[in-house]
This record gives C-alpha cells, structure tokens and sequence, in this order.
C-alpha cells in the first residue's frame, strides 16, 4: 500500500511527509483519492489490527474447526493432570460386544504423532433397543459436544489399520445421547471398510437429518480382530472461505477491519513456563496434519498445530491483514522455572545460528518463488504465490537482560542484513511504561540499533486508560515508532471498554509516533477461560462479541491518514482546545481516508453527564450522506451471557457542514460521512 513506502520514517516535517504522501499518490495512482485540506498531521492508516494467541482454547475447540477433540490420541499427563491418550474418548460396546482399547507407540503412523489407538474386538454382539447397532468402539465428545445442524455436511476422515483378521466394517455414526427427558437418536451414520494392514486414510461424509448441539461421534468396528486408529477427524464442510476456519468467528473479525494480525503470541512464542522444551517452532506446524508435531500449550493445555503458519498467513490474506509473525530469539519466558520473575534461560550463543536461519527461512517461505527451498514447500502447500511478508517480530515482552539483549542483537543484524526490507519488530518488556527498568532498557537498545517498531505491552485498571495520555510526550524526532501490542482495561464491563476507547482516541492522536495497536486477548472459550477480560467470548454455537469489541470495531472501520485535531469543541470547553483538560473523561477524533474519501469523526462521553459537542467541517467540502453508530448504556453492564448484551445502534446521519451533537452519558460515537 501507499503508506508502507515511509511508514517508518521519522517525521520531524509534517508538511514535507504530507508532500512526499500526495507525490506517492499521484506515482501510484490512487483512483479515489482526494487532496486532505489544511490543518490535518499525517497518520498510520494500519492502525488497528488483532493480536491471535492460542490461550483459552482460542485455536483448537476454537477458529480451528476441526470437531474431535484429541483426535491424534497425543493428549498427555505433562499437558494437564489426569489427561491421557483416551482423553476426550469412551471405550462402548453395544450390543453387549466384547473388546477393549489400548493406546499403542509402535510402528506409529508419524515420527511427529507417536500415539494411537489399538481395538481389540472379541464378539461383536446385538443392541435391543437399535436393530444391527452392535459393534465394538470408541466416542468422542468433542469440545462440549458437537454442534451440527441439519442439512449440512461434515467430512469425516481416520487412518486405519487392519492388524488382524479380516476387513472389518466401521460405523462412523453422529448421535445425540439420551438422558435428562431426552430420546437417544442417530443423527448421520456411513459405514467405511478398513482392509489394510498398513496405515490408510479413510474418508467419508456425514449429513445430520437434524440439528443438535450436543451430539457425539462413534466409531464402532463390526468384525473380530485388531484394528489400528489414528487422526480421526471431523470438519464442517462450511469453514470461513473453505479453509478450515469457523464462519462465525473469523467474520466476527473480519467486520472488525483488523489491517494486521499478530500471531501465535504471546507467551506461546517462548514456551511460557516450559522453557526451551515449549517453544513454539513455526517448521513443525507445517504440511499435512499428521506430520505436524504437537505441543504443550503455554496455558496449559494441549496444540494440535492444525491451525499452523500456513493457516495463519492464509488468514491474513483472506482478511486483507499484515502478517506480523513473532519468533522467539533464544531466551524463554522469564517465567520458565516456575512463575513470573524467575531467571531467563538462554541458549548458547555457539546455537544462534539455527535461530536465525529459522527466521532467514520463513522469510523466504512466506516471500520466495517457488524456485527456492522454502518458498517450494510453500507451494507444495497449495499457495504458489508470495505472502509478501513485510513484518517479522522478534521475542515477547521479554525482560530486556543481558542475555536477551546480546541474543536479539545477534539475530536483527544478521537478518536485517540479508532482508533489509523486512520491518522488524523488537520488544522493550512486559509493562512498557517509562520508568520501568525493561521499558528504559529495551528503548535504549532500540534506538542504538536504529530498531523501525518497538512492542509495549501493558494491562492496568480503567482508571489508567481514563486519566493516562502516555504518548502525549514521546519524542517525535526518534527513529522508532510503536507498536502497542498487548492492552486492555482489567475488566470487560462498559465503562471499561469506553476507557479504552478514550485512550485510543489519544492514540490517534499521536499515531505519527503509534503506528500499530492491538487488544488482548482475542478469544476466550466459555468455560475455558485462561485470562479476563478478552475480546470476543465463543461456545460451539455463537460468538459472545463485548463492548470492548464494538469499539475495536469502530476504530477499525475508521481507519485514516489524516488526523484533525481542531473540528470538534466539547461545550464549556476553550476555543481552539485540541486536548482535553486532564482527567475530563471525554475526548474527539476526526479522521480523513483520502483513499475512500470517507470522514470520521469519533467521539467518546465516558463522564455521567450529557456532552455537548460543536463540529466544525466545513474544511472537508461537500459533505454526502452518513452514519451515526452509538454504544451506549449502564456502564457497569456488559458480557452478561446470559440476556441482551450492550450493542451499538446505527442510524443514517444528515450531514452538516456545522452542527451540534449531544451526547448521552457513557456513550461513544462514531459518524461516517462521504465525501
């Protein structure tokens, strides 16, 4: 895009990089652009972008839309207490069969995925109550069940192995339990024939004739002997452009207008509290699923890695995103050992190398024709084009040590060297705000190595988002920008998420010095909850979107490259006022896309009075037909899953060249306006 050819550069002259954007736009021939009047301060038009980490089952159970819950039977003790190869399955036999299950590591079907399942089948007996239903087998509840509706097709796919006797016919079989007042019923069945005795993969489809949203799945063998099983898994043929996303969860994104996404951490990104031993490798998350290795999740609990890089990037180009790969760089977590605080491990300097080249290679995987190494293995995927990989991040909120600094200096020369038009992303330590040691720290190393973005990350009460204008006073000579990373008020409540709507309007404020920022975290599993607040909550059947989603949502759709400070004066304030006084608890933004030549104008009451607001726009010329979004409510209600959540209310908006606007009390609006 036009931005990204000075996005990084230092902007002492505003008036000059306004030049240098118009002389960009007439070079590139923007076809709906318009010249930005007088008065407005270059900005970043990426802006507002999604930080995606796999905590509280956001991956598997989660946008990853595979059903069978373990269905590589590699869930272990070291994951979660009491868990096994059988977690999540049941040893049945109806029709009083005679048999048993047992997980087995020999001759397995991939180095990668070590276990699978063994069935012994004795007698294969007769079921009362459901003529023929017999057999001996295994059930999957999945994640809380499987959610299907009728009418649509889920595709079913095992390996198999034939060990002894004869072929042996499987019944693949959706069914919703009996119990509590409810009727057993037989929602989809096909029956494959497993005849090999080596492993083969079975497919098959299944069509529910009704909707339940708790059934189960079997797999019931119906001949004598040994059967092997392996990768079982079952997918809705309807995922999010056909690969292998949820529908609802990814759109809920995609309305977002995210320009980037950060991924897969997070703490996930250096193996948390697990050390070297969980560090997130992005070459193990390739090709077919069977061959991907899985991990202990940092949060403890099981990566399937069936939502792998390639997945990722696939994302990205699905929603129109950034990439923004994050890659450890040889220290862990400083809680690996035991809790937060304890000493970094670092790998040897003399092992540096194999770090670097790992990123050195996913650039070329993600950028490479497919005449290279990588870039082969990435069409081999089935995505012979380019990703156009244009940022690459470098550890997370790490503690800014001795250790760390050498190890990320090591890898950002050398790969800044051989890629010189990558944009890498260092960190300056969890709670980056001024004064703290990793903060002063990793903006120190910043600035020696000439760093493009820097990650901050901070969590605080909405007390520090209401009165705390922090990049207000950041130098706007210095090289490095920021990317605020990681951030959200500690509650998920509505005057929570109009704090960080207040705090993001001052960060449009100053998005010549903030180019990047993302909330966190994403998603959270209803009942699998590793961290509050989060953005979006989800069970198998809705997303649960909150407050603080809808004002992501608005900043999202706003996003611009010209900042006007001076259109909006709240009344009672001084003419000519572009800040509010401090601890107002109110605030404005109006922003210009000359790309779309929409207007925006944002405006956020977080007090417990109406504000009035005067707009002045008359600068913008013909003003055209718009929208008014509002949110507004109780402002400590909200994320009540369980009744009408808060949600904005949009309307058409006449718009006026001057005009004034009230607004409600705990309340942010947002107008659209063509021009």
């Amino acid at each position: 895009m036009i931005w990204a050819a000075f996005a990084l550069a230092a902007m002492i002259n505003i008036e000059a990089a306004q030049a240098m954007f118009r002389t960009l736009e007439v070079r590139h021939g923007a076809k709906a652009s318009m010249k930005a009047p007088k008065g407005g301060k270059l900005i970043s038009d990426e802006l507002l972008g999604i930080f995606f980490e796999d905590i509280s089952f956001a991956a598997d159970g989660g946008i990853f839309a595979e059903m069978v819950q373990n269905g590589s039977f590699e869930y272990s003790p070291m994951e979660r207490d009491n868990w096994g190869a059988a977690t999540s399955w049941r040893f049945i036999r109806p029709g009083h069969s005679l048999g048993k299950m047992e997980p087995r590591m020999d001759n397995p079907l991939h180095p990668n995925n070590p276990t699978y399942m063994r069935l012994y089948i004795e007698r294969v007996g007769h079921y009362p109550d459901f003529d023929g239903w017999t057999g001996v087998g295994m059930e999957n509840g999945g994640f809380d069940g499987f959610a299907v509706k009728a009418g649509q097709k889920y595709d079913f796919s095992a390996f198999f192995r034939n060990v002894e006797g004869g072929n042996k016919e499987v019944r693949i079989v959706l069914l919703e339990p009996g119990g509590r007042g409810r009727q057993q019923k037989i929602l989809a069945e096909q029956t494959i024939v497993a005849s090999l005795n080596a492993w083969q993969q079975i497919p098959t489809t299944l069509t529910p004739t009704e909707n339940s949203s708790f059934a189960v799945l079997q797999l019931l063998v119906l001949g004598k002997g040994k059967l092997d099983i392996d990768q079982v898994s079952l997918m809705p043929q309807d995922t999010y452009k056909g690969h292998g996303l949820r529908k609802d969860l990814i759109q809920a994104l995609a309305d977002m207008k995210p320009k980037f996404m950060r991924f897969p951490g997070g703490c996930v990104v250096h193996g948390g509290g697990d050390g070297f031993w969980g560090t997130y490798r992005w070459k193990t998350t390739l090709g077919p699923r069977h061959e991907r290795k899985p991990l202990k999740n940092t949060w403890g609990y099981h990566q399937s890695m069936g939502l792998g890089y390639y997945e990722y990037f696939q994302l990205c180009e699905d929603l129109g995103m950034e990439p923004v790969p994050i890659l450890p760089c040889g220290v862990t977590c400083q809680g690996a050992g035991g809790g937060w605080g304890m000493t970094q491990d670092a790998a040897p300097m003399e092992e540096m190398d194999e770090w670097t080249q790992d990123a050195l290679d996913l650039i070329e995987w993600a950028n490479g024709d497919v005449t290279t190494t990588w870039g082969k293995k990435r069409a081999e995927q089935g995505h012979p084009e380019p990703f156009h990989l244009k940022y690459l991040g470098l550890g997370n909120e790490e503690f800014i040590s001795p250790h760390f600094i050498e190890r990320f200096k090591y890898m950002y020369e050398r790969i800044a060297k051989a890629h010189p038009e990558i944009v890498i992303v260092g960190t300056v330590g969890p709670g980056s705000h001024p004064g703290n040691g990793d903060y002063d720290n990793g903006w120190k190393l910043a600035d020696e190595l000439g760093l493009p973005l820097v990650d901050e990350h901070y969590y605080e009460h909405r007390e520090y988002f209401l009165n705390n204008r922090q990049y207000d006073n950041y130098p706007r000579d210095r090289k490095t920008k920021v990317y605020l990373g990681e951030y959200a008020a500690k509650d998920s409540k509505l005057i929570d998420a109009l704090a960080e709507g207040l705090y993001l309007l001052h960060v449009e404020r100053n998005a010549d010095v903030v180019r990047m920022t993302s909330y966190a975290p994403l998603f959270a599993r209803k009942g699998n909850t590793c961290w509050n607040p989060d953005l979006i909550y989800f069970d198998n059947e809705r997303p649960y979107l909150t407050c603080s989603y809808y004002v992501q949502k608005m900043f999202g759709q706003s996003a611009g490259q010209y900042y006007y400070g001076d259109c909006v004066r709240f009344e009672g304030d001084k003419a000519g006022l572009v800040q509010p006084v401090k601890d107002s608890h109110y605030g404005q933004s109006v922003v210009l896309n000359v790309k779309t030549r929409r207007l925006y104008v944002k405006l956020c009451n977080a007090t417990n009075e109406t504000k009035q607001a005067h707009l002045n726009l008359s600068r913008f010329g013909n003003l055209k037909a718009g929208t008014k979004t509002l949110l507004y409510g109780q402002p400590y209600l909200g994320n009540n899953f369980d009744s009408q959540p808060i949600a904005p209310v949009v309307e058409p908006f006449k718009a006026q060249s001057k005009t004034d606007l009230y607004l409600p009390p705990y309340s942010f609006t947002m107008l659209e306006i063509s021009l």
